[in-house]
C-alpha cells in the first residue's frame, strides 16, 4: 500500500486501484498508464509540481490530463503569483515523498496547494498515480478535490 491508497481507504473514498508493469524505457509515464490501462487519456491525469515566483521551494500541485501540457501562466494565476516555473524534480521528490513518474497528489509529506485542471470537474471518475510507477487509483474528481483541498481551474494551453 501507498500514502495515496492509505489515505483513499483512510477516508472512506469510494476508489479503485489499478497496476500495471511499469516499462523502464517509457519516458511518458502518463500516456503509459492511459495505454496500458485502456482508459481514455483525457480521463488519466498527471501530478506536476510547480514553484512560483522563482523560489525553488514555494511549491504547489498541479493535476492535468496526460495528453496536456501545464500552462504555467494559468498555473501563476492560479496561485495568484507573477510567475510559474516547473518544480526541480529532486525537489518534488523530497517534499512528496514521492518518485518522479509516480508523483501522487494524495498522501504527500507536506501539504501544497494543489489545483485541478477544469477538464476533471465533470467527469465521473478520474485516474491518478497511486504514489509508483505502474499505480493508479481512479476516484471521483470532488473526492480527488476534498481530500488534497485542490480548486478547479484551467491549467492546459
Amino acid at each position: 500500500m501507498t500514502p495515496a491508497i492509505n489515505l483513499a481507504k483512510k477516508k472512506k473514498i469510494p476508489h479503485t486501484v489499478h497496476q500495471y508493469q511499469h516499462d523502464p524505457n517509457c519516458k511518458s509515464y502518463g500516456l503509459e498508464a492511459a495505454e496500458v490501462l485502456g482508459q481514455d487519456p483525457t480521463r488519466v491525469y498527471k501530478t506536476l509540481l510547480f514553484c512560483v515566483n522563482g523560489e525553488p521551494k514555494n511549491l504547489a500541485v498541479a493535476i492535468i490530463p496526460v495528453a496536456e501540457k501545464l500552462n504555467l501562466k494559468a498555473a501563476a494565476k492560479a496561485f495568484k503569483a507573477k510567475k510559474a516555473e516547473m518544480a526541480d524534480p529532486d525537489i518534488a521528490q523530497k517534499t512528496t515523498g514521492y518518485v518522479v513518474g509516480g508523483i501522487s497528489p494524495l498522501g504527500q509529506k507536506k501539504s501544497l496547494p494543489t489545483y485541478i485542471d477544469i477538464t476533471a470537474e465533470p467527469q465521473q471518475t478520474i485516474c491518478v498515480s497511486a504514489g509508483k510507477r505502474g499505480l493508479e487509483i481512479e476516484l471521483a474528481p470532488k473526492d480527488l478535490a476534498a481530500l488534497t483541498r485542490a480548486q478547479f481551474v484551467p491549467l492546459t494551453a
